[in-house]
């Protein structure tokens, strides 16, 4: 039997230094994986935001890097600029999952993601976790696990603060990211399927 689900999934991110951004890109790129799925990567800064293909997105993935233990100023712009979407209830029961880079291995990461679930709970939206087990957690594992930063709620990834985004966050985040992103579009697809 052929799979004739389909579904959209947006990225929406804002990078200030590039990292989170190659974190956006493996989003992407894992809800890319699975077929049948359309994937619109858009910066929250941008001042022409696309608001047509937030508003057609099956899910939106949001990412933002952590600044002083929350999201960037500007990320937080496109939240408050979401408003008028929020008071027509017009992301309710889309799916969401949220993402964050910062240069710490903890960096209060944990709180921006609070954070974007909060947000999204605000818009009515239904969210995904990792559904990955934690990695590197052990005597027998290692910084190249596969959720090295034992996150559940969101994706965390750590970006060295003295590297460019071409060699940081590690290979093993952008490995999560993908996972991550492949998760959201299963799930998006089976949401179609019950809608």
């Amino acid at each position: 039997m052929t799979d004739v689900r389909a579904a959209s999934v947006v990225v929406l991110y804002h990078s200030g230094y590039g990292h989170t951004e190659a974190i956006a890109k493996s989003v992407a790129k894992g809800a890319e994986s699975v077929g049948n799925v359309t994937v619109t990567q858009i910066k929250a800064d941008n001042e022409n935001l696309d608001w047509e293909s937030l508003a057609a997105a099956d899910a939106i993935v949001f990412g933002s890097p952590t600044y002083m233990g929350s999201v960037s100023a500007q990320f937080k712009g496109f939240m408050d600029a979401s408003s008028k979407v929020w008071a027509a209830m017009g992301w309710k029961d889309k799916l969401a999952g949220g993402f964050t880079v910062s240069a710490s291995q903890s960096g209060d990461k944990l709180n921006t993601l609070i954070q974007l679930s909060v947000f999204a709970a605000q818009h009515g939206m239904q969210w995904v976790s990792t559904g990955t087990l934690p990695g590197n957690n052990n005597s027998q594992g290692s910084v190249e696990d596969v959720n090295r930063l034992g996150s559940t709620l969101g994706l965390m990834a750590q970006a060295n603060a003295d590297q460019g985004a071409d060699v940081a966050p590690p290979a093993t985040d952008h490995r999560t990211a993908e996972l991550f992103g492949a998760r959201i579009a299963e799930a998006a697809k089976r949401w179609n399927s019950i809608g």
